[in-house]
């Protein structure tokens, strides 16, 4: 198979509108889960410590959160179906894309410095709509007046 032919096929499978997500974001991220035949809904907060092929439909991001002294990552692929909706709740600023040093870290020296953010325009996930397309649109055939007609128009007003 060409390339082309799998970027189509990877294109197809992307959403729309997603969240920009940048490492130091605190995410809030809900998932649908399967239980037998029900789906729930889970949601998981924590902050992002790395974002993979960011423009593919492979985009991965790494959310990671301390409970009860333990630290817990989790993975999601930002284009799955199983991922309903990502929330950036804060920002913060970092310098680096992959933030594993975190990992090694608790308590205060694993606070990032907070930054301001528009948040309710980067959580705004709404897919432009398309205009329509020009050549669509009937022909309509401009046809100019006479010289002689423009100017006592332009003297009676």
């Amino acid at each position: 198979m060409s390339f082309s032919v799998l970027k189509e096929i990877g294109d197809a499978q992307k959403k729309k509108a997603v969240v920009d997500v940048r490492p130091g974001d605190t995410v809030r991220v809900t998932q649908k889960i399967k239980e037998g035949n029900k789906f729930r809904s889970q949601t998981f907060e924590g902050v992002v410590i790395r974002v993979d092929r960011k423009e593919s439909h492979t985009a991965r991001i790494v959310v990671r959160k301390v409970t009860s002294g333990v630290g817990v990552e989790k993975s999601y692929l930002i284009h799955s179906p199983l991922v309903e909706k990502i929330i950036v709740t804060k920002r913060s600023k970092v310098r680096r894309n992959n933030l594993s040093y975190l990992r090694k870290r608790s308590g205060k020296s694993a606070r990032l410095t907070g930054k301001d953010f528009d948040r309710v325009a980067v959580n705004d996930v709404t897919v432009p709509e398309e205009a329509p397309a020009e050549e669509a649109a009937p022909e309509v055939e401009v046809v100019e007046a006479p010289a002689e007609e423009k100017k006592e128009e332009t003297k009676e007003a």
